[in-house]
């Protein structure tokens, strides 16, 4: 099993061991990375309605329920396990909530291990703007928002996953890899491609 640092190493052990209280700390260790995550891919008509916490305290006990599987994986990340594991709970929210609209606001996409729930082109253009320095008047960061929103559209979606990953989650480029089930070469490859891209946009913003 791949350990994501020395210290994961040693909580995963202990975890091993039954000590309830080591994996309580190994899931709130990644709470912090877990909540951006949420709040990046929950439909955005759930936003207000949906708390994330409790999109987590769900994941986290299935989690606990299923630790004992992760302990026989031969290999994987603990935190790519888990949040798989918070993907899922997404997925479940989604369904529950929008019913057959669930599809059409949030695609899953196949892949080889599954289904994950896009980061759609206008959650990322939101999470963008916000973080650059832009006028305040609102028609023109609607205008900025629009462009950022093409630019991502124009992207392949597995080149903009790996930006959503990489960039607002902040994965490492192994983490990237494997929540997409690519490998690290491809990651890196696509990460540098959709940077360019959108780089070219952003150099009418600044």
């Amino acid at each position: 099993m791949i350990s994501d640092s020395g210290e994961t190493d040693v909580l995963l052990r202990r975890a091993r061991e039954g000590e309830a209280e080591a994996l309580g700390d190994l899931l709130r260790r990644y709470s912090g990375r877990l909540e951006r995550m949420v709040r990046l891919r929950i439909d955005r008509r759930l936003q207000g309605r949906i708390d994330v916490a409790d999109v987590l305290q769900e994941a986290f006990l299935v989690a606990t329920r299923a630790f004992d599987r992760y302990s026989d994986l031969p290999t994987g990340s603990f935190f790519v396990w888990l949040r798989r594991i918070v993907e899922r709970q997404i997925i479940d929210v989604h369904r529950r909530h929008l019913g057959a609209q669930a599809r059409d606001a949030r695609r899953e996409i196949s892949i080889d291990q599954g289904l994950w729930t896009e980061a759609t082109s206008a959650a990322l253009a939101a999470h963008l703007l916000g973080s650059l320095p832009t006028p305040s008047e609102a028609a023109v960061r609607a205008e900025l928002r629009a462009r950022i929103e093409a630019a991502l559209d124009a992207l392949d979606p597995l080149d903009r996953e790996v930006l959503a990953l990489r960039h607002f989650e902040q994965l490492t480029n192994g983490e990237t890899a494997e929540v997409l089930g690519i490998r690290e070469s491809a990651a890196s490859k696509r990460h540098l491609r959709a940077l360019e891209r959108l780089k070219e946009v952003l150099k009418g913003i600044r």
